[in-house]
């Protein structure tokens, strides 16, 4: 693994910019092929909103929980999120990201801090957990989450991996439109 101290702030800030939106549209997008993750976000308030970011200004991503209990991304919020995930540093991120860190061990290192009702904090997490053994490589995935999922079959990975990634992606596109 490369040190996160060999790494330049510059690569590491536009690295974390580029996962957080990945993640972001990721999240939004599981939660609509996922069961396991609709489960989850439907469990969240109608309007809640949610907010994963890098303290003091870093890259972010905000999304809210709409009428049908999906997520959709929002560019900003005029009110003050419900739940927001901040990492207290870009290195912080950068470790998290590059799966040197687990999110489970950046907030037992402190590196993370939730400021919201925690059982909305703890449900966001297993939303990424999920999402993430479902996206990344069981290799990295193994990294990233605290327990890999065991009745994650190859198949379901696959098949939600296709669907997340192809919404992803499409989701670019009609940006770029």
């Amino acid at each position: 693994m490369i040190s996160n101290k060999s790494v330049k702030p510059a690569f590491q800030q536009a690295y974390v910019k580029l996962m957080m939106d990945v993640i972001g549209r990721g999240l939004v997008m599981a939660s609509q092929v996922d069961q396991e993750i609709q489960q989850e976000v439907a469990k969240f308030p109608t309007n809640f909103v949610l907010s994963m970011n890098v303290f003091p200004s870093g890259p972010a991503f905000i999304a809210k929980v709409t009428e049908d209990h999906q997520l959709v991304l929002l560019s900003s919020s005029e009110t003050k999120p419900d739940l927001t995930i901040t990492f207290k540093h870009l290195s912080h991120a950068y470790l998290v990201f590059s799966f040197q860190e687990s999110t489970a061990q950046a907030f037992a290192n402190d590196r993370m801090i939730a400021d919201g009702d925690l059982s909305y904090a703890i449900r966001l997490v297993r939303c990424l957990n999920k999402m993430e053994s479902l996206i990344l490589p069981k290799i990295l995935a193994e990294l990233a989450v605290k327990e890999y999922p065991t009745h994650l079959s190859l198949k379901d990975k696959l098949t939600g991996a296709a669907n997340i990634y192809l919404k992803v992606a499409q989701s670019y596109f009609k940006r770029s439109a």
